[in-house]
C-alpha cells in the first residue's frame, strides 16, 4: 500500500506533467479565441464607434467577459507549468521577463475586460444617454489603448522571452521559438495596423500546447 508522502509526489509530478502544461495552453487559447471572436463580432475595431452595439450586443459581449478571467487562470497554469518544467537551465534574466511580462499581459487584458464590463453595466440603466455621454468615448477608448496598445505589446515581449527560454531548454523545437520571434516582432511594431493582432499569442500558444501533448503521448519527455 502506497504511503501518503507517496500519493502526494505522484499527485504533484502529475500536476506538473507536461500535459498539464498543453492542456492549460489549449483551454487559455481556445477561451480566448472564443471571447475575442464574440467581442470583435459584437463591438466594431473602431475606438470611436457610436456605440451602437450596446443596444444590439450586449448578450456576446458578457458571455465573452466572463469567459476572459477563465482563459487568464488557464495561462496561468500554463506559464507556471512551464516554468517548473524548464527547470535549473533557465536563464533567470529571460526567465523574469517570461514571467512578468505573461502577468503584465493578463492583468491588462483583465483592466481592458472590465472597462468594457463598466461600459455594459453603465448600459443597463439608460443606453440611450450612455451613448450620447463624453464617458462613453473615453472608456471606450481606454479600453481600445489597453488591449490593442498595451497588452498587445506585453504578449509579444511575452513570445520573446518564451522563445529564448524555449531555445535554451528545448522544451519546443526551435523553429517554434525562431516563429515566435518573428511573430513578436509583427506585434511590437505592426499590432496598430493588425485588427485581430491579439489572436497571435493563443494561436501561439496553442501551436506550443499541441507540440507538447503530443510529445508527450509519444513517450517523448517535451520539456
Amino acid at each position: 500500500m502506497a504511503s501518503t508522502s507517496d500519493h502526494q509526489t505522484l499527485t504533484r509530478a502529475d500536476l506538473k506533467s507536461p500535459r498539464a502544461a498543453a492542456v492549460a495552453g489549449i483551454v487559455f487559447s481556445i477561451l480566448l479565441f472564443a471571447a475575442l471572436w464574440l467581442l470583435r463580432n459584437a463591438i466594431p475595431a473602431d475606438p470611436l464607434e457610436s456605440g451602437a452595439w450596446i443596444k444590439t450586443g450586449v448578450a456576446d459581449v458578457a458571455l465573452a467577459l466572463n469567459l476572459i478571467p477563465f482563459a487568464g487562470i488557464a495561462f496561468l497554469w500554463f506559464i507556471g507549468v512551464l516554468r517548473d518544467r524548464s527547470g535549473q537551465p533557465e536563464d533567470r534574466f529571460f526567465a523574469t521577463v517570461f514571467f512578468g511580462s505573461g502577468v503584465l499581459f493578463l492583468g491588462l487584458l483583465f483592466v481592458g475586460a472590465a472597462v468594457i464590463g463598466a461600459i455594459v453595466l453603465t448600459a443597463t440603466v439608460d443606453p440611450d444617454a450612455l451613448i450620447n455621454s463624453p464617458a462613453f468615448h473615453v472608456a471606450r477608448a481606454v479600453a481600445y489603448n489597453i488591449v490593442n496598445v498595451y497588452a498587445i505589446k506585453m504578449a509579444g515581449v511575452f513570445m520573446i522571452s518564451t522563445s529564448t527560454v524555449a531555445l535554451h531548454t528545448a522544451f519546443a523545437p526551435r523553429w517554434m521559438a525562431w516563429l515566435g520571434y518573428v511573430l513578436a516582432l509583427a506585434l511590437l511594431l505592426g499590432s496598430y495596423f493588425i485588427s485581430w493582432s491579439i489572436a497571435v499569442l493563443p494561436a501561439w500558444v496553442l501551436l506550443i500546447s499541441i507540440h507538447i501533448l503530443i510529445d508527450n503521448f509519444r513517450g517523448r519527455p517535451a520539456l
